[in-house]
C-alpha cells in the first residue's frame, strides 16, 4: 500500500478579481476575527511567516523590510530634525522598529485601530513587532481619524501606514482626515502615506494625490518593488510643508548614521523618485516630476 500522499494547503490572494497570488502554506498559526476585519497568520514555504487581513497579504517576513525601510527612512532622512513621529496604522510594528532605529526621535506614536493585529504580531511576528514594546514607542489602540481630528500634539513627520481603501483602512484616503493631518504637523512636517499600485489602483492614487495637492506645498510620489503586493511596484506619497526629499536630502548622512539596510540607501533614496513614463503621464499635474 502506497503511503498517502501530503495534502498541500495554499493560501490566495485575490485582487480585483482579475489576478491573484498563492502562497503554499506550512501551517496556520493564528486566525480570529476582531470587531473590524478577519486576520490570519500563516507560516509558509517559501515567505516565511505571513500576515493577511481579510485575506489580503499585509506582512511576508521575506520582504517586509523593503516596505518598512522605505516608508519610515526617506522622510526621516530628510527632515532636519525629526523628534516626534507619528504612526497611522502598522499594526505589525515593522514601520515602528524602523523609526526607532534614528536615534533623534525621541518619542513614536502609533495609532492602530485593531488590537487584535498587535496582539497577535507580538506573538506570532516578532520580527516586525519586537519594537512595540520600546520606551520611546507610545502605542495607542484607537482610531487614527480621530485621534488626528483630536489631538493637540504637534509632530515632526507622520507616517500613514494603512491598509487598503476598504474597511477600517478607507477614511485614511479622504481629504478630511489630510486635512486635519495638516493641522498637527510642525513647520518643517513631512506626511508620507501608502499610496497603492500605480497599475492596479492608479484611479485611487491620483485621488490621493489630489487631494494632497491642494493642502500642502510640496507633493512627490516614489516606488517600491515587492514580492507579496499585487502587480509588483508600488508607491509612496510624500507631502510636505517645504522641505523637498531630493534637493533636502544629504546621502553623507545616511552614511554618517552608521544604520544598516536590507533594502533603503542613498541611490535607492534618489531613484525611488524616478518615475517610470507609463507612470509620469499618470501622475503629471499633480506631483512634482525630477528632471
Amino acid at each position: 500500500m502506497n503511503a498517502p500522499k501530503e495534502i498541500e494547503l495554499w493560501v490566495e490572494e485575490r485582487h480585483q478579481e482579475m489576478t491573484a497570488m498563492r502562497y503554499r502554506v506550512a501551517r496556520t498559526l493564528f486566525s480570529g476575527r476582531s470587531e473590524f476585519q478577519k486576520i490570519d497568520i500563516v507560516d509558509t514555504v517559501g515567505h516565511g511567516r505571513m500576515l493577511f487581513n481579510d485575506g489580503l497579504v499585509m506582512v511576508s517576513e521575506r520582504d517586509e523590510f523593503v516596505y518598512h525601510d522605505m516608508i519610515a527612512h526617506v522622510p526621516l532622512f530628510v527632515h532636519p530634525k525629526p523628534e516626534k513621529v507619528l504612526i497611522i496604522g502598522g499594526g505589525d510594528g515593522g514601520t515602528l522598529r524602523e523609526v526607532l532605529r534614528h536615534p533623534q526621535v525621541k518619542e513614536c506614536v502609533l495609532v492602530e485601530i485593531d488590537a487584535m493585529v498587535i496582539d497577535a504580531c507580538k506573538e506570532f511576528i516578532p520580527q516586525t513587532a519586537a519594537a512595540l514594546d520600546d520606551p520611546r514607542a507610545r502605542v495607542l489602540v484607537d482610531d487614527g481619524v480621530k485621534f488626528v481630528a483630536g489631538t493637540d500634539e504637534r509632530f515632526d513627520v507622520v507616517l500613514v501606514d494603512s491598509t487598503d481603501p476598504i474597511g477600517p483602512g478607507a477614511p485614511l484616503f479622504g481629504e478630511a482626515f489630510y486635512t486635519d493631518v495638516g493641522k498637527i504637523l510642525t513647520d518643517q512636517g513631512i506626511v508620507v502615506s501608502q499610496a497603492e499600485s500605480p497599475f492596479y489602483e492608479k484611479t485611487m492614487q491620483n485621488t490621493l494625490l489630489a487631494i494632497l495637492k491642494t493642502l500642502f506645498d510640496k507633493l512627490f510620489v516614489y516606488n517600491f518593488s515587492n514580492l507579496t503586493y499585487p502587480g509588483g511596484l508600488w508607491s509612496f506619497s510624500f507631502a510636505s510643508r517645504g522641505l523637498c526629499p531630493l534637493k533636502d536630502f544629504d546621502p553623507a548622512r545616511v552614511a554618517r548614521s552608521g544604520l544598516e539596510f536590507q533594502y533603503y540607501n542613498a541611490g535607492i533614496h534618489r531613484a525611488a523618485f524616478v518615475l517610470p513614463e507609463f507612470m509620469r503621464r499618470q501622475v503629471d499635474g499633480l506631483v512634482t516630476l525630477p528632471d
